[in-house]
């Protein structure tokens, strides 16, 4: 199936405890797929890829330069996270991304009782 909303992926999600309230773990696929068009800005600004092609390739290779990239850019931009269901404002709240290996969605224990969350196969949407 596609998805209805561009820039936008989902995931299960499982307890990271020493994350901070405010952050979420995002893993490494989706946060680049998510954030490949100001990855590909970062690169061809700072010189690392002269065209867009260029900066694609390294994406797609996964260079180290890419992820160094990456957590600039997941800096300045928080994300909306979203349990369906939404029936109050709780159930889609704004975190700092940060990126974890795997390919689960991290949350700190104490913020899923706001998503009426646990994790035990529940899925979350993550937008930019």
């Amino acid at each position: 199936l596609g998805k209805r909303v561009d820039y936008s992926g989902r995931s299960v999600i499982v307890v990271g405890p020493s994350l901070p309230l405010h952050q979420c773990g995002l893993p490494r696929e989706i946060a680049i797929e998510l954030f490949q068009a100001f990855v590909i800005r970062g690169l061809i600004r700072r010189h690392f890829a002269p065209n867009l092609r260029a900066a694609k390739s390294l994406i797609r290779d996964k260079e180290p330069i890419v992820w160094e990239v990456l957590k600039g850019v997941m800096q300045g931009h928080p994300v909306p996270l979203n349990r369906a269901p939404t029936l109050h404002r709780l159930g889609i709240q704004a975190f700092q991304p940060i990126l974890v290996e795997g390919r689960a969605i991290r949350l700190h224990p104490l913020v899923c009782g706001g998503f009426n969350a646990d994790s035990d196969g529940d899925q979350m949407a993550v937008h930019v």
